[in-house]
């Protein structure tokens, strides 16, 4: 007898390996009973690790450098990137509970290994391109705030792999109420610089309302496929379908659609917060660089150094260099794990999460290092900027995929994506896979 199309759902996709990320594996208890709240809070925390991706030093650098040189222009590209980047990562929870599988796992297990290979080496390069950001980025911090020579800094950041190791051995609710809390301290600092600057809010307004500047200018279009690559991060696609297995749901078709409800509205919350802070970074540099006639601010350190004198107060400057080290110590957590999911996933190859952490930190240490000593801190906003470019190269190779999971009825039963979200998903491939083809164009036309 066939079973009913509900029960094929319900039941759980059979094990090929070991689970994704073990350690954390089904260790948070999901209450049968109780309240929307108490569910809610069970399943909050898996938004909030891939919400820290969308704020971390890549995203300073775009929004630094789109703030101080079109003002206000480039927050219709923040708003779109992160509604882009809410819709997908909701995909990415429904077909991590829904399967059992993380996205690394799902394309090594249904593509050919021809196909599998090169995604897993787009991964990895999108997860390096991220590591250069955040190394960059804390050492700037570092710089700032302690004085530490900007290419020992960078030198430093490989200590971050204990760090992980202390945090990862805590448990997941530990890392996740960190997470939470430099995410709230973040924030609390950019609400007080935006106080500081002062905007105007008529115009902050208007640039959440999409140009066709955006488009046609070269320069606005480099920028704002920078600003597009660190807000839709791909290695957080990988990282979101891992970490949303850590609650211990049942497996029966209505608790996973309850599951996906809750995980979906943590990450909603987690990205919208995201918007908020890379808004407001963008919004600070357009209101205390541009409007000044600064509008070459693309630098971190030269943007700490000019907000004192042009906000009145040093107090500005040291919340911003804060603020920065902040995002990239809760990056570099994130950007491990998914540097975990996606070697385990692919490759079922395991390195210990210290290992995998000076591996990774290494080879993005070799350019930021070479960069730092040929140009000093000139060198690295460029290279930031270049990173987060990459990053949007990179997208295709995990949303492509990514669509083809959700929306395959023939293995999610009941639980693939509904029609809207799955037009939706695929208009958002379109339009990451267009851009990028346009930003080749304009490079090999310059070139």
């Amino acid at each position: 007898m066939t079973p009913p199309a509900d029960a094929a759902a319900a039941a759980p996709s059979p094990m090929v390996g070991p689970p994704s990320l073990p350690e954390v594996h089904r260790s948070v208890k999901v209450p049968n009973a109780g309240g929307f709240l108490r569910k809610l809070f069970a399943f909050m925390g898996p938004g909030y690790l891939v919400a820290v991706g969308y704020m971390d030093p890549g995203n300073w650098a775009t929004a630094l450098a789109g703030g101080s040189a079109f003002g206000y222009t480039l927050l219709a590209v923040a708003l779109t990137s992160s509604l882009m980047a809410i819709l997908l990562q909701a995909l990415c929870a429904r077909i991590g509970i829904a399967t059992g599988r993380d996205l690394a796992q799902l394309c090594r297990e249904r593509f050919p290994k021809p196909v599998s290979y090169p995604l897993w080496a787009f991964a990895e390069v999108a997860i390096c391109a991220t590591d250069l950001a955040e190394l960059i980025g804390t050492a700037i911090a570092l710089e700032l705030l302690f004085g530490i020579p900007l290419i020992f800094g960078v030198m430093l950041t490989a200590l971050d792999a204990f760090l992980i190791l202390w945090l990862q051995n805590k448990g997941v609710r530990w890392l996740e109420a960190l997470i939470f809390g430099f995410i709230v301290l973040i924030f609390g600092c950019f609400a007080v610089q935006i106080a500081l600057s002062d905007p105007q809010w008529g115009a902050v307004l208007r640039g959440y309302i999409p140009s066709a500047s955006i488009v046609t200018n070269q320069t606005q279009l480099y920028i704002a496929m920078g600003i597009l690559g660190a807000t839709v991060m791909p290695h957080n696609l990988y990282l979101h379908t891992a970490v949303v297995q850590s609650r211990d749901m049942g497996m029966d078709t209505g608790s996973k659609r309850e599951a996906i409800r809750f995980a979906s509205i943590d990450s909603t919350i987690a990205l919208s917060l995201a918007l908020l802070i890379n808004s407001a970074i963008l919004i600070t540099a357009a209101a205390t660089f541009h409007t000044s006639g600064n509008t070459n601010v693309a630098e971190i350190g030269e943007a700490y150094h000019l907000m004192s004198p042009l906000l009145g107060t040093g107090l500005a400057a040291t919340l911003f260099a804060i603020a920065l080290l902040l995002c990239g110590v809760n990056a570099t957590v994130t950007a491990t794990l998914a540097g975990q999911v996606v070697m385990e996933g692919f490759l079922r190859f395991r390195l210990t999460p210290v290992l995998r952490r000076l591996v990774t930190r290494l080879i993005a240490i070799i350019p930021a290092v070479v960069v730092t000593w040929m140009y000093g801190t000139s060198g690295t906003a460029q290279l930031l900027i270049l990173s987060q470019v990459i990053l949007s190269m990179q997208l295709p190779f995990a949303v492509i995929p990514l669509m083809m999971f959700a929306s395959d009825k023939s293995r999610l039963g009941a639980l693939a994506a509904p029609r809207w979200q799955v037009v939706l998903g695929w208009v958002t491939a379109a339009i990451i896979v267009v851009l990028n083809m346009k930003v080749l164009v304009d490079a090999a036309i310059g070139a």
